[in-house]
């Protein structure tokens, strides 16, 4: 199956550029007839793949069931998911959790403190900038 979709895929490269090289025009045959082998070598992925995805399932039930006959031999509960209960930040951000007005007015709240609080050192900064300045400029006798 892999030898016939590797043969295909390189195929229809190979043809594609034999009647670029050779200068010879592909006339509508050509184009249908490639058309129609990229279609079956879509056709022949997209089956391999439910098969995979089935196969795969197939074997994932079977494990389950096994896990499950180990579970009841030695009495041991099936745990949870305790994935689904932590809270995680989704990547989306359009997805994510709406905040609540209390918590958009504490955000609000502590940004205006951060914005009075650089203020403030700013302005201290300045006030001591200006001290050394006048110090420097003052002697005492």
């Amino acid at each position: 199956m892999a030898a016939f979709v590797a043969k295909q895929m390189v195929g229809n490269k190979l043809s594609a550029v034999k009647g670029a090289v050779g200068g010879d025009d592909a006339n509508d045959d050509d184009k249908e007839k490639a058309e129609e082998e990229e279609r079956e070598r879509q056709e022949a992925i997209r089956e391999a793949e439910e098969r995979r995805k089935e196969k795969h399932r197939k074997m994932e039930e079977e494990r389950e069931k096994m896990r499950q006959e180990i579970r009841d031999k030695y009495n041991i509960k099936k745990k949870e998911e305790v994935v689904e209960q932590l809270p995680q930040e989704e990547p989306n951000p359009l997805m994510r959790k709406k905040k609540t007005p209390e918590e958009l007015a504490a955000e609000a709240e502590a940004e205006d403190l951060d914005d009075f609080t650089k203020l403030k050192n700013s302005i201290e900064s300045q006030v001591n900038e200006l001290k050394t300045q006048i110090e420097s400029k003052c002697v005492m006798q």
